[in-house]
């Protein structure tokens, strides 16, 4: 299937159109122009588009236990960016094509911590590589309630065995995290932005989802 055309928008005027790649996300290349901040059009200019689509992410929360959950898994591309590819992120997922946000990060949360979402609220949304692909990622915090852990917070191991996903669940302490990101140690960039927006809210949703 092709990839979906562009949305119009004023001042671009779109010059080719070509699929280089058709694998699972497809890849363009789009020749273009579009109009300058003087009112000039500009040059042609060439992109390449990587078309990955729709995808939803979730930050899970304990308000009880005061705790969130992380996972752990092994990425190739963070290897390729010349770090650590083990790396720590919160659920996350591409939507299927008859999926909505909020149902894809439900699926994805039991896929890969094995805990089911409670409540949800919205975060925002959020692109991850504007200079390259059109992922487009919803970000939650959902409610959780975590089991017993062992003494170094692990919950399970999980993922998707027809994926060979091979995934570690660890909770953490809410204030732990939150320090973990702003002292740099977070390189996945949603679950940064999840536990920043966190610090800001932790205090208030810790109240909210109290409240029977």
């Amino acid at each position: 299937m092709p990839p979906p055309s562009l949305p119009a928008h004023p001042g671009l005027v779109v010059l080719s159109e070509e699929t280089v790649w058709n694998g699972r996300f497809p890849l363009q290349q789009i020749r273009f122009r579009h109009r300058c901040f003087n009112g000039q059009m500009s040059g042609v200019r060439t992109w390449e588009l990587w078309r990955r689509g729709r995808a939803a992410a979730v930050l899970p929360f304990d308000p009880g236990a005061d705790a969130v959950v992380l996972i752990e898994q092994f990425r190739l591309p963070v290897l390729a960016a010349g770090l650590d590819p083990v790396i720590v992120e919160i659920p996350a997922g591409l939507c299927d094509p008859d999926e909505t946000p909020e149902q894809t990060i439900r699926r994805e949360a039991v896929e890969e911590t094995s805990l089911p979402l409670h409540r949800l609220l919205t975060i925002g949304d959020y692109v991850l590589s504007p200079g390259g692909s059109d992922e487009r990622v919803s970000l939650f915090a959902g409610e959780v309630r975590i089991p017993a852990t062992g003494a170094d917070g692990i919950v399970t191991h999980a993922g998707l065995g027809s994926e060979h996903e091979d995934i570690r669940v660890r909770v953490w302490p809410a204030r732990t995290a939150i320090e973990a990101a702003f002292a740099g140690r977070i390189t996945n960039a949603v679950t940064a932005i999840a536990l920043f927006w966190f610090a800001t809210q932790h205090d208030t949703l810790q109240t909210l989802w109290n409240q029977k």
